[in-house]
C-alpha cells in the first residue's frame, strides 16, 4: 500500500463514496465528490496523480473530442490510461476522475492520464502536477462574460503553464495566438498545410485579425476557418511557425467523415468537418511525441465514436438524432459548414440556453451565419430552450422559413416534433446546458442507455 497521510486517506475514502453514491442514485454527479476530497485536503491532487504520466487538452473548441481522440488511440497501444470523459474539466471535477481512479496498492509508474480542463483552470491544476504535455486547441470568444476576450482567454491559460516550464507544449500553429509565446517550454506546432475552403480572406466577424505584435492585419496564404491559416504580418515579419506535424492534403471530406493525409500518410477520421480534422491532427501530434505506431492510429481515428454530446448519433423511433454542442460563433459556423454537406431533406432543431455554463450573453448568436442554412433542404424547424424567443428573432431574420418554425417550451414537444416529422435526419445544434438537459430527458424516456 501507498504511503499517504491521514488527511489525504480521509479525503480520498470520503470522495470515493460520495462518487459511489453519486452514480448509484443520481446516474452522475462528477464534480461533487471533487469538492469533498478539495474540502478535506486541498493539495489532493498531489497525493492522486502519482506516477502519471499527464496529457492535459485545454483550448475554446474541441477539448472534448480530442481527449476522447488521444484516450483511444493511447488505449489502443496498450497503455494504462484514464480520463475525465465526462467533460468535467474544473479542477474539482479533475479530482474526482482521479480520485475514481486511485488505489492504495502500490501504483503501476506506466500510467497515462488524457484530462480535459478548462481554460481557466489550468493554473489549478499545474498548481499540483507537472504534465508531460499541454496542448491548447484554439482561442475563440467564448462566454464573454467569464473569460473576456481572446487575449484574456490566452493569458489565463499561460498563467498554469508558466507554473510548468518543464511540459512539452503541442500548439496548433494555425491559431496566431500561440505564436512566438514567452514562456521556457519547449514547443511542437501542427497545423494545415491546405486549406478546405480555398480563401485567403477571414471573415468580418473572426476572431483574431490583427498582429499580436504590432496591430496590423494579418495577411494569410490561406484561410481554414475564423482566424486559424497560414497567417503573415506584412509589416513586422510575424509568421506562422514552422510546422513538425501538418494535415497535407484532404482527399475527401463529406457530412459524417474525412479522409486526409497527415505527414504524407492517408487517414481517415470518422468525424465530420474541419474542426474533427484539426481535433485529429492534435491527437496525432501528441500521439507522435510518444512514439505511437501509425497503423495504431490509423485505425483507432477510423472508428472514433462520438463524444458525450459531440456529433452524437440517437435513434429516437427510427429517426436519426444528431446532436451537436454548440457555443461561440466559430463552432457554430463550423458545425453549419458540416450541416450543409447533407443534400437529403433534414430537421433542424435549436436548443439555446444563457445559464451561466453557456455565457449569461447570447448577442453572439448575431455572429452566426445562419443565413447560409437558408440553401439547404430543411422540412422542420424545431427552436426550444430558455432563449428560444431570441433563437427564433435571429431564424426569421436570417430568412429561415418561418411557416416551418415549431416553438417548443419543453422537451416533451421537441421529441414529439422529431418523431412525428417526415424527416430520417434531425440536427439539434444546441448550446451546453441544453444539451445536458435533453440528454437527461431522453434518458429519461429510455431513448439512451448511459447518461454520462
Amino acid at each position: 500500500m501507498s504511503k499517504i497521510n491521514i488527511k489525504s486517506f480521509i479525503s480520498i475514502i470520503t470522495s470515493k463514496i460520495v462518487l459511489k453514491l453519486s452514480k448509484t442514485l443520481f446516474k452522475g454527479g462528477s464534480n461533487f465528490p471533487g469538492k469533498i476530497a478539495l474540502k478535506i485536503d486541498k493539495n489532493i491532487l498531489k497525493t492522486i496523480t502519482k506516477n502519471y504520466k499527464i496529457i492535459i487538452v485545454t483550448g475554446t473548441n474541441g477539448k472534448t473530442t480530442t481527449t476522447s481522440m488521444i484516450y483511444n488511440i493511447l488505449k489502443k497501444s496498450g497503455k494504462n490510461v484514464i480520463t475525465n470523459n465526462t467533460g468535467a474539466n474544473m479542477l474539482p471535477g479533475v479530482v474526482a476522475c482521479f480520485v475514481d481512479n486511485f488505489s492504495f496498492n502500490t501504483p503501476s509508474k506506466n500510467k497515462f492520464a488524457v484530462i480535459e480542463v478548462d481554460e481557466a483552470n489550468v493554473k489549478f491544476i499545474t498548481k499540483h502536477v507537472k504534465p508531460e504535455i499541454i496542448t491548447i486547441t484554439n482561442l475563440f470568444r467564448d462566454q464573454l462574460d467569464r473569460y473576456g476576450e481572446v487575449y484574456t482567454t490566452l493569458n489565463k491559460i499561460l498563467e498554469g503553464i508558466k507554473l510548468t516550464p518543464t511540459s512539452k507544449l503541442v500548439l496548433n500553429g494555425d491559431e496566431s495566438l500561440l505564436g512566438d509565446l514567452d514562456i521556457k517550454n519547449p514547443l511542437v506546432y501542427y497545423g494545415f498545410g491546405t486549406s478546405p475552403t480555398n480563401t485567403n480572406k477571414i471573415g468580418v466577424n473572426a476572431d483574431a485579425k490583427f498582429c499580436k505584435k504590432c496591430k496590423a492585419p494579418y495577411k494569410y496564404n490561406f484561410v481554414t476557418y475564423n482566424h486559424l491559416g497560414d497567417y503573415y504580418c506584412d509589416q513586422c515579419g510575424y509568421k506562422r511557425p514552422n510546422l513538425k506535424y501538418t494535415m497535407n492534403k484532404i482527399i475527401d471530406l463529406t457530412e459524417s467523415c474525412s479522409t486526409v493525409l497527415i505527414n504524407k500518410k492517408e487517414f481517415s477520421i470518422n468525424q465530420p468537418g474541419t474542426y474533427n480534422i484539426y481535433n485529429a491532427l492534435c491527437a496525432y501530434s501528441i500521439c507522435k511525441e510518444f512514439d505511437i505506431n501509425d497503423s495504431i492510429m490509423r485505425e483507432s481515428l477510423g472508428n472514433q465514436k462520438s463524444s458525450f454530446g459531440r456529433q452524437e448519433t440517437i435513434n429516437i423511433e427510427g429517426k436519426n438524432i444528431k446532436i451537436i454542442l454548440v457555443k461561440n460563433p466559430a463552432g457554430y459556423d463550423e458545425a453549419i459548414n458540416t450541416i450543409t454537406l447533407n443534400k437529403k431533406i433534414i430537421d433542424m432543431t435549436f436548443l439555446l440556453n444563457d445559464n451561466y455554463a453557456d455565457g449569461r450573453d447570447v448577442s453572439w448568436i448575431w455572429d452566426v451565419n445562419f443565413e447560409k442554412l437558408t440553401s439547404l433542404n430543411i422540412g422542420n424547424i424545431i427552436i426550444s430552450g430558455v432563449r428560444l424567443y431570441d433563437m427564433a428573432i435571429r431564424l426569421k431574420i436570417a430568412e429561415l422559413d418561418e411557416s416551418k418554425f415549431n416553438l417548443c417550451e419543453n422537451y416533451e414537444r421537441v421529441v414529439d416534433q422529431i418523431k412525428s416529422s417526415n424527416s430520417e435526419t434531425t440536427y439539434v445544434l444546441t448550446t451546453y446546458t441544453a444539451m445536458l438537459e435533453f440528454r437527461k430527458f431522453l434518458y429519461s424516456k429510455g431513448y439512451i442507455e448511459n447518461l454520462w
